[in-house]
Order: C-alpha cells, then sequence, then structure tokens
C-alpha cells in the first residue's frame, strides 16, 4: 500500500484554527452539499459523452439526440445553482472567521501590557489585524473552498472512469501518484516565502506609519532624501521575496501540466489500441477521455490552492504570536479589596523596569519613595 504524506504540517495553532471553522459546522455542511452536487455534475458531464457517442453519433438514435441536450442543461442548471450556493456559503463562514479573529487580536492585544507596545511597532500589529488576517480570510474562503470542491470533483471523476473501464483507468493512473510530489514540495516552500513575505509587509506598513506621523520632523530637519532612499531599500527586499513565490506559484502550474499531459497520452495510446482490437466502443473511449481530462484540471488546481492554504498557514503562525503571548502583569488569586472613597499613595522603595531580562542597570525607578496625600 502506497502512503501519500498530506502537504499540511499543522501545528496545535493550525488545529485551533480548524475548530474555529468546524464551529460553523452547519453552513459548512450545506456548502459540502452543494460541492458533492458540482461533483456530481462534473462526473455526469462526461458518462454523457459515452450515449452521445455511441447512441447518436454511431447508431443515429434520434430520441436520444433529443434526450441528451435537455439532460446535459439540466445538469448546468444545477451545476451552477449548487456552484452558487457553495461561494455564497463558503465566504459567509471565511469572513465571519476573519471577523471572530481580528475582534480576538485587538482585544487581546489591549490586555498586553505597556512593555509589550515598547518592543512591538504599531504598523507591524496594524499589518497583523489587516493584511495577515484577510490572508486566512482567502484561505478559508477561497483555498480551502476550492480544495474541498476539487477533492469532491477527482472523486468523483476517478469513480467514473473505474466504471467505464477499470483496465483503462488502471492504467492511466499509473502517473497520478507522482502529481502528489510537488504538491508537498512547492507548499512547503511557499510557507517559508509567505512568512518573509508578511514579515517585510509589516515592516513596511510601520516604516509608513512612523514617516507620515512624523513628517514635520522629516521636513524640518530636510530628511526627505534619505527617507525616500529607506522606503525605496524596503519596497526592493519585498520585490525580491514576492518574485521569489513567483517562481515557486508559476513553476507548480507547467509540472502539473506536464504530469496531466504524460497521463491523458498513455490513455489515448491505450484506448486508441483497444478500439483497433474491438475491445473497446467509441463511446467508452471519449467518455473516458473527457473524464480523464477534467479529472487532471482539479488535480493541477489542488497545487495552486495548497499554495494559497500554505500562505494562510504562515499568516495564523503570526497572528498567534500574538494571541498566545501571555502577560507579565498576572493577578493574585486573592487580591487586596480596596473600598471606594478617598484614598494616599505610598511608594516605598519602589524600583521598576520594563524588561524583566535586564540587569539592574536598567531601572527606570531605583528605590524611590513619595507620598501621595488625599487631593
Amino acid at each position: 500500500m502506497m502512503i501519500i504524506k498530506l502537504p499540511f504540517d499543522l501545528k496545535p495553532r493550525h488545529r485551533k484554527l480548524l475548530a474555529i471553522v468546524r464551529s460553523h459546522g452547519g453552513v459548512l455542511a450545506l456548502a459540502g452539499i452543494c460541492m458533492l452536487i458540482m461533483a456530481a455534475g462534473e462526473a455526469a458531464t462526461a458518462w454523457l459523452m459515452k450515449p452521445a457517442v455511441d447512441d447518436v453519433i454511431i447508431n443515429r438514435d434520434r430520441q436520444m439526440l433529443l434526450i441528451i441536450p435537455i439532460v446535459i442543461l439540466i445538469v448546468y442548471v444545477v451545476k451552477g445553482t449548487a456552484m452558487y450556493l457553495q461561494g455564497y456559503l463558503m465566504n459567509r463562514v471565511g469572513r465571519s472567521i476573519i471577523r471572530e479573529f481580528r475582534n480576538k487580536l485587538y482585544d487581546h492585544i489591549h490586555d498586553l501590557p505597556l512593555s509589550f507596545f515598547h518592543t512591538e511597532k504599531t504598523g507591524v500589529l496594524m499589518s497583523r489585524i489587516i493584511n495577515d488576517v484577510n490572508i486566512i480570510k482567502s484561505m478559508v474562503s477561497t483555498a480551502v473552498t476550492g480544495a474541498l470542491r476539487d477533492a469532491c470533483s477527482v472523486l468523483a471523476l476517478t469513480v467514473t472512469t473505474f466504471t467505464l473501464d477499470w483496465k483503462m483507468a488502471s492504467f492511466t493512473f499509473l502517473v497520478l501518484p507522482a502529481a502528489f510530489y510537488p504538491i508537498h514540495a512547492f507548499g512547503r516552500r511557499i510557507r517559508k516565502i509567505s512568512t518573509k513575505g508578511q514579515e517585510s509587509m509589516a515592516e513596511l506598513s510601520s516604516f509608513l506609519h512612523e514617516t507620515f506621523s512624523g513628517a514635520k520632523i522629516i521636513k524640518a530637519f530636510g530628511m526627505e532624501s534619505y527617507e525616500k532612499e529607506r522606503f525605496f531599500q524596503r519596497t526592493k527586499r519585498l520585490y525580491k521575496i514576492e518574485m521569489k513565490e513567483v517562481k515557486v506559484d508559476e513553476l507548480s502550474s507547467p509540472v502539473m501540466e506536464l504530469i496531466g499531459g504524460i497521463g491523458i497520452a498513455v490513455g489515448i495510446y491505450y484506448g486508441g489500441y483497444r478500439i483497433f482490437h474491438d475491445t473497446l466502443s467509441p463511446g467508452t473511449f471519449f467518455a473516458f477521455i473527457s473524464a480523464t481530462v477534467m479529472l487532471y484540471r482539479p488535480v493541477r488546481k489542488l497545487s495552486k490552492l495548497n499554495l494559497n492554504i500554505q500562505r494562510g498557514l504562515a499568516a495564523t503562525d503570526r497572528i498567534y504570536d500574538i494571541l498566545e503571548r501571555e502577560s507579565e502583569i498576572i493577578e493574585k488569586d486573592d487580591p487586596v479589596e480596596i473600598p471606594s472613597g478617598v484614598h494616599r499613595i505610598v511608594f516605598d522603595k519602589v524600583c521598576f523596569r520594563y524588561d524583566a531580562d535586564e540587569e539592574n542597570d536598567g531601572l527606570v525607578l531605583d528605590h524611590v519613595s513619595f507620598k501621595a496625600n488625599p487631593g
């Protein structure tokens, strides 16, 4: 038995994301039914090639000439309706999850101590709430949807090909397992590059926030040229990272095209050979080739969709880096109740520093004592 390793290296934080997705189970179930209907429509379209060739073209059956176009029209109407519904439902889930993530991030950031804001740049935090969360939206509402839809199509069309002729299907699908290697290899590469790209975009957002908010100071000291050069260097770095991502992204399609072309070529040769020896009808042959061509299309798209999912997982890591950060200020189990009314404040040899890891010479307050009486 051959074991195919999935291209998803799921961490506990990724499973938290899956748990959030599963909380929309009812809507996802309806979307899943729509995907199955779409996959059945794909399989039915390929299957109808058999009577179209054998009954209409070869046997010249007039009744089938009237029936088949009507059936094809019904199939496409049902498939189109299912396509609209699954797209709407999955986008609804995706946007609900994004809203939840943004609320969680904003809520958690405000609960963190001031020391956190001394180490994190405002632009970086804004990028995580806006840019990184948007990447997750793309993953949930588009990539995951497409992956589930195409997986259903692959399953339905695979069943169709084996039903039409299991010998030819077995012969043709010898190359199919090879299609999963580039999906895995390209996916791992794209997640690393995407993480760097998201970090670079966050730095760019931070730089813009700092320079725009400090525009008066920049102009007062005549530093426009200096800041322009710094910005150009950051966009250059982002451009190089994006082009690395483009190389991997664009390479996946021709590789999958080649693998699909090999499978189709093998099917045409073997099927043609059997037609010459009268062991296969032309209708079955055309239906099989149609199903095979339609099958390799979603397999090819799975590679692209996996790249989008890997980008989303990289964004998930960056978001949970914030959500999983615990506050250094820990509330006591039995805090002292302060009654309402007028009080005085006493500092008795108080020491304080922002970073708990700094040495003693990093103290901001060093044995400070004072009393603040009411008023």
